[in-house]
């Protein structure tokens, strides 16, 4: 590479990573002063705070850095106009497109090191993370799914429980339907359904066992059985998805999916924004190049400001449509891409006008 690429390249990741280390104790500040009473209350151990944030630093710097990035080139490439060095660099005899390139090798650099973070260090930062909000912040309040919970086993067994406390372990109207083919076989159902010592207490069970001509009605007051899933299985925590690594996830999306559960959306937008994330460091890259290499009158704030909104933007349609994606029956890879073919669109525009 020539000085060009160097001198630019040092000022891409200089830049983006001085931003991360700005906004990021910040961030912990803010958190920090909003937890501290409840942390206080419950005396919490110091280490556990402290491992707590340092999770806290690697699951925001993967859920914002993109942002980070985009205002951190906005700002060095405003500063370069104002000093007029890009003048100086295209008055030389170089293109636009071979300015362009140290910042697409910038951004090659910071999505390899997305996709890294987001493969295998987000989720192990995110589990912590997690642990520790729900275990000391929220008292494990809504970590699970405890209400209306149809999950299938495996290839012919279904079951339903109309609620489920995961303190006691314990489920209320419990059904299980085992089908051979298309054709119900038995069905187990249960006022109650209890899980102690590796064993499944059922209250009011019966059994309906179904022949070619008549059916078989078993019933009593208490039985202990076994089952092919335990408690995890049938309640998984809401941040499970996020807490495993790329491989783990698809076999436990697979595994969910031949379950029949209700959070397929929700772990398929946390599989694809793996991928979608580095993507948008070039597309976002693009844009702020685009913007902030000319001169304005209004200097450096005209094209922070701009910056700011456009992130806002971004951040608004990525919130919106994610969250579609997990309450609805809207596709989940149209809802992570949809922002980025969105920008890519608006990047190369802005690409083309800052050509001519």
């Amino acid at each position: 590479m020539k000085i060009l690429d160097w001198y630019i390249l040092k000022r891409y990741l200089f830049t983006f990573l001085m931003m991360l280390l700005l906004f990021i104790p910040i961030g912990i500040t803010v958190n920090l002063a909003e937890k501290i009473g409840k942390i206080l209350e419950r005396e919490v151990p110091f280490p556990a705070v402290a491992q707590y944030y340092l999770d806290f630093t690697i699951y925001f710097a993967n859920l914002l850095f993109p942002i980070f990035l985009f205002l951190s080139v906005i700002w060095f490439t405003s500063k370069l106009a104002n000093n007029t060095e890009i003048v100086a660099f295209l008055s030389s005899g170089v293109s636009f497109s071979r300015f362009l390139r140290p910042y697409l090798i910038g951004a090659t650099i910071v999505a390899a090191f997305a996709l890294v973070l987001g493969l295998y260090l987000a989720p192990k930062a995110s589990k912590g993370f997690n642990t520790f909000k729900y275990k000391y912040l929220k008292n494990n309040k809504d970590l699970v799914q405890t209400q209306n919970i149809y999950r299938q086993i495996n290839d012919n067994d279904f079951i339903y429980v109309s609620n489920f406390d995961p303190k006691t372990k314990r489920g209320n109207n419990f059904t299980l339907e085992h089908f051979e083919g298309n054709k119900l076989k038995y069905k187990i159902s249960a006022n109650s359904i209890t899980y102690i010592d590796s064993t499944y207490r059922l209250i009011n069970y019966t059994k309906r066992t179904v022949g070619a001509h008549g059916d078989l009605i078993e019933t009593t007051r208490r039985k202990d059985t076994l089952f092919a899933f335990d408690v995890d299985d049938l309640t998984p925590v809401n941040y499970i998805a996020e807490t495993l690594q790329y491989g783990e996830l698809i076999s436990f999306i697979e595994k969910e999916k031949q379950r029949g559960s209700s959070n397929i959306g929700r772990y398929e937008v946390v599989k694809y924004k793996k991928w979608s994330l580095p993507v948008s460091v070039f597309i976002l890259t693009i844009i702020a190049v685009a913007v902030s290499s000319v001169k304005r009158r209004g200097g450096m704030g005209v094209n922070l400001a701009f910056g700011i909104t456009t992130a806002m933007i971004y951040v608004f349609f990525d919130k919106v449509f994610g969250v579609m994606a997990e309450q609805s029956d809207f596709s989940p890879i149209i809802a992570v891409w949809f922002p980025n073919l969105l920008f890519g669109i608006l990047a190369g525009y802005l690409l083309y006008n800052a050509k001519r």
